[in-house]
């Protein structure tokens, strides 16, 4: 009975200090792929409108934030998504929830070598090298490079087109990927681990009007 009450209590300490991740589906990631001249209309990202927000979690909590994209374009033909770009500026990381020396703590800590080490690697990349009509009116599976930390892994996930005419797109997505993937291998204090995903909320408005 000792023996299975102290089994009992290791079990419990553990699932309180094991992290869960960001809610969210994981995209599949496999190795880098080939990339093929997309086949439509260039139409540039509306950089004000386009939006990135990331959430990552610990045991003790989670930290949402924005980074800003710099540049990127969306390819459209006969009013569907065929390819696309975007350049993120990770000099931009920001953290939402948080005021004055643990908001800029936070921030530096995600610049620094331990997570992006900005210094080296200042911008992710990412390029879409397919798209497929997913089972519904409007949704979409994409898959892409996402190089972060010079590391480039293809991820696959799930998105919605909620606009797209020949000179627009509106899209967004929301999906985890494995941090260790691109070697963001710290894990946080002993007693505060960091979860081994984070989520990315992507919004993409592009076009005239947009």
């Amino acid at each position: 009975m000792k023996k299975l009450i102290v089994m009992w209590v290791a079990g419990v300490m553990l699932a309180a200090c094991t992290p869960k991740n960001p809610e969210g589906e994981k995209a599949q990631t496999t190795e880098s792929a080939a990339v093929t001249a997309a086949d439509g209309t260039p139409v540039a990202l509306n950089l004000g409108a386009s939006k990135v927000i990331w959430t990552g979690s610990k045991v003790s909590g989670s930290h949402t934030g924005t980074v800003t994209l710099k540049e990127g374009t969306l390819y459209i033909k006969e009013g569907k998504v065929t390819g696309g770009n975007f350049v993120a500026d990770l000099n931009t990381i920001n953290d939402t929830d948080m005021q004055g020396e643990y908001k800029g703590k936070l921030e530096g800590h995600l610049k620094a070598p331990d997570f992006f080490d900005v210094a080296n690697f200042p911008e992710a990349t990412f390029e879409i090298t397919n798209v497929a009509e997913g089972a519904e009116a409007g949704k979409v599976t994409i898959s892409g490079n996402l190089t972060m930390r010079g590391v480039t892994k293809n991820v696959t996930f799930s998105a919605t087109v909620t606009e797209a005419t020949e000179n627009s797109v509106k899209a967004t997505a929301d999906f985890n990927v494995l941090r260790e993937d691109w070697g963001l291998v710290y894990t946080g204090m002993a007693d505060d681990l960091i979860s081994k995903e984070f989520n990315l909320k992507i919004e993409l408005v592009a076009g005239v009007g947009a």
